[in-house]
């Protein structure tokens, strides 16, 4: 679905969506991890908008 709405090499800061894969998103430079946490609800919102689905993580977040 990310791929199909043309999100690859999206970015946030230096987050930014793998040119290769869709599904990763990488450090593109000197991406914080708000930029990071901004590109993945960037992202999930899209989708949800376009499909009507919600995305989960994979990986879990800590907030400190």
């Amino acid at each position: 679905m990310i791929d199909e709405l043309g999100l690859k090499g999206f970015s946030v800061g230096d987050a930014r969506v793998s040119d290769r894969h869709a599904n990763f998103f990488v450090n593109a430079g000197r991406a914080s991890a708000k930029d990071m946490l901004s590109l993945i609800a960037n992202v999930r919102d899209r989708v949800e908008k376009a499909y009507g689905v919600k995305l989960e993580n994979e990986v879990v977040v800590w907030n400190a």
